[in-house]
């Protein structure tokens, strides 16, 4: 059996944590000011974890978020996630947000259109605003209308998310890239 924890690890964007159960992803934390106030939220977040040695399963996930940071193209979609205590349109919205490629973006209406609720592109702002499994769920290739940048609830906030599609050489909308 598999114990749960939690631990930092250094990506090219900072410090980011992550907390595991038996067999899933509980939640991952974005780099906060320093690598202490990254631990310290994931804490706060999971007052019942300790601070452990990631196990190996664990490891090969914290690889793959390293190189999707470094501008790999890892979607990350495999990645077991306990999606327990999220709401369940929350859980649609980041079904449909698992489904983006790195690179490529929607807006938050056309989450709300994949999910059958054209009128919900506010909600799913917010779902995404509490999402706690990012970059697995990648909140940050959702953008606001028109393909502003729109809200972003990690440390840095926009800057962070913008810097993000940078790494992974975003595509915004339907139009390809300058180097696509």
């Amino acid at each position: 059996m598999r114990a749960a924890g939690l631990c930092t690890f250094d990506t090219p964007i900072g410090s980011c944590g992550i907390a595991w159960s038996e067999d899933a992803i509980v939640s991952v934390q974005l780099p906060d000011v320093d690598p202490a106030a990254t631990l310290v939220r994931l804490r706060r977040r999971h007052p019942g974890f300790d601070t452990a040695a990631a196990p190996g399963w664990v490891q090969a996930i914290i690889a793959r978020i390293q190189a999707l940071l470094a501008g790999g193209r890892d979607d990350l979609a495999d990645v077991p996630l306990d999606m327990r205590g999220e709401p369940e349109f929350n859980q649609r919205v980041y079904a449909i947000a698992r489904a983006i490629p790195p690179g490529r973006t929607l807006t938050y209406g056309e989450v709300a259109q994949r999910i059958g609720e054209p009128g919900a592109a506010r909600a799913v702002g917010q779902a995404l605003g509490h999402n706690p499994f990012a970059p697995v769920v990648p909140c940050h290739r959702v953008l606001a209308a028109g393909n502003a940048g729109g809200g972003f609830s990690a440390t840095g906030g926009v800057a962070t998310k913008l810097r993000m599609l940078q790494i992974e050489r975003a595509q915004i909308g339907d139009e390809p890239g300058l180097f696509d």
